[in-house]
């Protein structure tokens, strides 16, 4: 199979560059498999396609402000994007730019409070980076950092963006992408769900750098996917018991909360408890095991995210469903519209 069967053409003005003011009042696709029909409404609508006794599940991580910027002892400007602790209290592996121009020892000034060390490399590209200041590190990074916004997002982080590149159920921090379609709840929204008879539940991936890097292969089957830490509690398994039992729909919001379902699967639609990191890689052919309908943004053209959905709907009738998005000006990407799909 190869990645360029998963292209599609989208106007560059239909990437959102910003959110609708109010989350539940984007756009919503609605896509039925069955009978391949296309319906939409606005996202607060949601509740008219969810039955009583349905689960959603929720990616509950939280966006870190990933992105740091400070100079060498000479003057160089540089930037360091966090991916991830290290062991042993606030040691990171990081990326640094310019990449090539740093060795272990160097030192990086983040400010009057704040300084970084570079230790060693951590793979090919990423370096191990120490951070030291008068205070601890993770409240300076709440304050002086930056919200990692997507790179097709063509412009700086704002203050706004801390609070809307967060879902509003957003509790464990270590993602550095937004789990974005939990960005069209509200508590109201997850309320009416609740007084309707459906359940929420949640489990935590967080999202890494590579949900953005695209395929270097041109076959789909030889890429190798990235691996992410996830926790999935014990009243999460047992809910997805519950539902199954009854009848109900497990309703995975977003991709990483699908991925993370179906890594966790067990034989029977159960699953499995636990934590560590998933690397599972979804594409046409997978038969999924737990998740009965997905809620989910716009993806990008060749991207493992739209591998997954195509998995999920069809590869054929989720392009005809971007072929048709793309004609009625639904807005696309993090900031952009959703789509269901069961």
């Amino acid at each position: 199979m190869l990645v360029k069967e998963f292209s599609y053409e989208l106007p560059q003005e239909l990437i959102a560059q910003h959110p609708v003011p109010e989350r539940d009042a984007s756009r919503l696709m609605v896509l039925n498999r069955r009978d391949e029909a296309i319906s939409e409404c606005t996202f607060k609508a949601v509740t008219d396609h969810l039955c009583a006794g349905d689960l959603l599940v929720m990616n509950d991580t939280r966006v870190i402000p990933a992105r740091l910027f400070g100079v060498r002892p000479t003057g160089g400007r540089v930037e360091i994007f966090l991916l991830r602790r290290s062991a042993g209290g606030d040691r990171w592996e990081c990326l640094l730019r310019p990449s090539k121009k740093f060795h272990p020892g160097q030192q990086i000034l983040l400010g009057p409070d704040m300084t970084a060390v570079v230790l060693s490399r951590s793979g090919t590209e990423n370096w191990l980076v120490e951070f030291s200041g008068s205070e601890p590190f993770d409240g300076w990074l709440e304050r002086e950092g930056h919200i990692p916004l997507p790179p097709y997002l063509q412009r700086e982080d704002c203050s706004a963006d801390r609070e809307r590149y967060q879902t509003v159920v957003a509790r464990n921090p270590g993602a550095v992408a937004a789990p974005t379609a939990g960005l069209h709840f509200t508590p109201e929204l997850l309320a009416r769900l609740a007084e309707a008879g459906i359940e929420t539940a949640f489990l935590t991936l967080h999202t890494g750098l590579g949900t953005f890097q695209p395929l270097r292969v041109e076959r789909v089957e030889d890429h190798r996917i990235h691996k992410e830490l996830y926790r999935f509690p014990p009243e999460t398994a047992a809910a997805i018991q519950r539902t199954k039992s009854r009848g109900g729909r497990v309703v995975a919001v977003g991709t990483t909360t699908a991925r993370t379902l179906e890594y966790c699967a067990l034989p029977g639609g159960n699953v499995s408890a636990g934590a560590g990191e998933a690397d599972i890689f979804i594409y046409p052919g997978y038969r999924f095991k737990v998740v009965d309908a997905l809620i989910t943004n716009f993806h990008l053209p060749e991207s493992t995210l739209l591998m997954l959905v195509s998995a999920f709907a069809g590869k054929e009738l989720t392009l005809h469903a971007y072929r048709t998005a793309v004609a009625r000006g639904f807005r696309f990407y993090s900031y952009g519209d959703a789509m269901l799909i069961y």
